[in-house]
């Protein structure tokens, strides 16, 4: 793609890039709780109870409601459990709970449209809709192509129909595991492959004048998703056709940290730029828990709108529709093309002493007068105006500040920290690495020119914007059309009391960069005005420090440890996803990089799993199949076996370590 032709592109899929500013949707009718236009962004989730059972699907119901649940949906694989969604709704009506109910189909359009007649909502998924994945590569001439979206077309219609008739609304939900054969041999496993996948059938809904539609582009791997709902509002306003609401989720986000991590990473970077009009974070827990993280996903644009001035941006150099990351030069370990680096903030440490370094991954044996260090050890400390008063391990340096440093007796082994202002003065540095700190007014004309002709330096940027995430990106895209290679550490310093809170934050805040291939570190920190004791501070640095490596694995720019693809559990699941998640957890959880799919049933099977090495999925009663990418091996193990036999099949290829057993916690 030419510069040009990005140019005339890249900021179509959100109002601004600078300025928040929430993208104006149609307004979509569901049951009496209107999407889309000034309404609230919406919370949503998803029952886990059989549908078959109506009383525990109401007890669930009743419970997501209590908790915010603004809409609810309800599998309905076959006939029979889009029929019971009526008994489900009028035990709810007598309950008192108007709640509009989404039915979610798979495979099975009579299904469709029979509970398009009793719920407010049907979702279809355009990759299974009317079509059955084999995985099979087919070659299509235009002509043969328009045939099958004609096949398409006959089995979509009725549904259309019927919805259009009984005023019930519509979400067409584009998963980036389940694209049809059909999608994927024309257009290849790509963000343009899903948004094409569900334009065929919006295309259709046009045709039809049925306008009553929400769109989604869900995947577990959080650049394909962002980068495929930026493409879509793109490719709406390209095509002319109407802003639709859009449905925000990363499926399969997983469990606890790890999945609320992931989730805001993907969610929150589209919220920040105005995209989204309601929100799923699918967690594989109850889903009553799901709704307090969305809300606090959501909650923070109540107010944003109201947020400092950002300047323009008047030429913007980043592809917003694949991923790639900056350029920059290596500075001792840092950019380049070395993984991002961690920095722990052990400035309001007081008396610091070599067990402290614990909570970063780092652990002194002293029996053996030795250092090891776990797959989440920082690369960096920042101990401010004090020194560490013993020798670090190999893996870990140091950095403080640059009046520190200054009258250091041996600066050669600690790096200094320089305040933007004084670093354009004419200061001694370091040989090999300095650190400058800047925030976007320090970015001037001057400290341009010193980066640019610095071979040594690496910014840390920071931001007290409370539209924190477009002011640090509006300083790289100033790096960036300057041709300034400097490394840059993202920094974030935050208030919060909650840690679920500043767990979300911070992922958007830095995962929207990363996921855009901006910044080459994280550093983390609780803001100083917070009188913590060291017991306390230690537990927060060993918080911070994890979720740093879980924002950069989130983003998949450093995989430092095992990726669980889990589904959220639904009506359709044939096992105790919560249970099995956490056995498989606890026997593989030591193989670094591995990304292992764990599926309640076939609809979420081996096209859910998406870029899962292995799988493990329901297909009956006791029974699993396991899968080396979306290949079978095993089709019907019994549960009872299934988790060694999975780690049989990846001893098999060699990824297989055994677990050491520390010393340490």
């Amino acid at each position: 793609m030419s510069s040009n032709e990005l140019s005339s592109i890249n900021t179509k899929y959100c109002s601004s890039l600078t300025q928040y500013v929430r993208r104006k949707t149609t307004v979509v009718t569901i049951g009496n709780v209107p999407m889309g236009g000034d309404n609230p962004i919406r919370l949503q989730s998803m029952t886990t109870v059989d549908t078959m059972d109506t009383l525990g699907s109401v007890e669930q119901i009743i419970r997501m409601v209590d908790a915010g649940c603004e809409y609810v949906r309800v599998t309905a694989p076959s006939v029979k459990e889009a029929q019971n969604l009526a008994e489900i709704k009028k035990e709810l009506l007598k309950r008192g709970y108007n709640v509009p109910l989404v039915a979610d189909i798979h495979f099975t359009p009579n299904a469709a449209e029979l509970a398009a007649k009793i719920v407010e909502k049907v979702r279809i998924n355009p990759g299974n809709y009317a079509d059955k994945k084999k995985f099979e590569q087919i070659d299509y001439t235009d002509e043969s192509y328009q045939e099958e979206l004609e096949r398409i077309r006959e089995k979509f219609v009725p549904l259309v129909k019927i919805c259009k008739e009984y005023g019930t609304a519509m979400r067409i939900g584009t998963n980036h595991g389940s694209l049809s054969d059909r999608i994927l041999s024309r257009y290849g496993d790509t963000p343009l492959g899903m948004v094409e996948s569900a334009l065929e059938f919006l295309r259709i809904c046009e045709d039809l004048e049925y306008y009553n539609i929400v769109i989604s582009m869900k995947a577990s791997n959080t650049q394909v998703m962002v980068q495929a709902y930026r493409l879509l509002v793109q490719k709406l306003e390209e095509e002319g056709l109407r802003p639709y609401p859009l449905h925000l989720g990363v499926t399969e986000a997983g469990e606890a940290e790890d999945g609320r991590i992931k989730s805001a990473v993907g969610i929150g970077t589209l919220l920040e730029d105005g995209l989204g009009d309601t929100v799923r974070v699918s967690l594989t827990e109850a889903p009553e828990f799901e709704i307090p993280v969305a809300a606090k996903l959501v909650d923070r644009y109540q107010n944003r709108n109201n947020h400092k001035a950002i300047p323009f941006v008047e030429k913007n150099p980043i592809n917003p529709y694949a991923y790639k990351r900056r350029q920059t030069t290596d500075v001792h370990t840092i950019g380049g093309t070395n993984v991002p680096r961690v920095i722990a903030d052990f400035s309001q440490v007081e008396n610091l002493d070599v067990q402290d370094l614990k909570s970063i991954g780092h652990f002194y044996l002293p029996a053996l007068d030795k250092w090891s260090m776990n797959d989440l050890g920082a690369d960096f400390i920042y101990t401010g105006h004090q020194k560490a008063p013993f020798m670090l391990p190999n893996g870990l340096k140091e950095i403080v500040d640059a009046d520190t440093w200054k009258i250091l007796p041996d600066q050669t082994h600690v790096y200094p920290l320089f305040a933007a202002r004084w670093y354009k003065t004419d200061v001694v540095k370091h040989p090999k690495l300095n650190f400058v700190l800047a925030d976007i007014e320090d970015i001037d004309e001057k400290l341009l020119l010193c980066l640019a002709s610095d071979p040594t330096v690496v910014l840390i940027l920071e931001s007290f914007n409370e539209h924190a995430m477009a002011e640090l990106r509006r300083s790289f895209i100033t790096l960036l059309n300057r041709e300034i290679k400097t490394p840059v550490l993202i920094k974030r310093a935050y208030k919060h009391k909650n840690e679920e809170a500043l767990f979300l934050a911070a992922s958007t805040d830095v995962g929207g960069l990363l996921v855009d291939g901006l910044g080459d570190g994280v550093f983390l920190s609780t803001s100083k005005t917070t009188p913590t004791d060291k017991t306390t501070l230690l537990t927060n640095l060993k918080a911070l420090n994890n979720l740093a490596f879980g924002i950069l694995q989130a983003a998949r720019t450093r995989m430092t440890k095992t990726e669980y693809i889990s589904c959220p559990s639904c009506g359709r699941t044939l096992f105790d996803l919560q249970e099995t998640t956490a056995m498989i957890r606890k026997r593989t959880d030591h193989l670094k990089g591995v990304k292992i799919g764990i599926m309640g049933c076939i609809v979420n099977g081996p096209g859910e799993m998406a870029d899962a090495d292995y799988g493990y999925v329901g297909v009956g009663k006791d029974k699993i199949a396991l899968y080396r990418g979306q290949t079978v091996v095993n089709k019907a193990v019994p549960s009872d076996r299934a988790v060694d036999e999975l780690i049989n099949i990846i001893k098999e290829d060699g990824k297989w370590l055994e677990p050491v057993v520390s010393e340490f916690v």
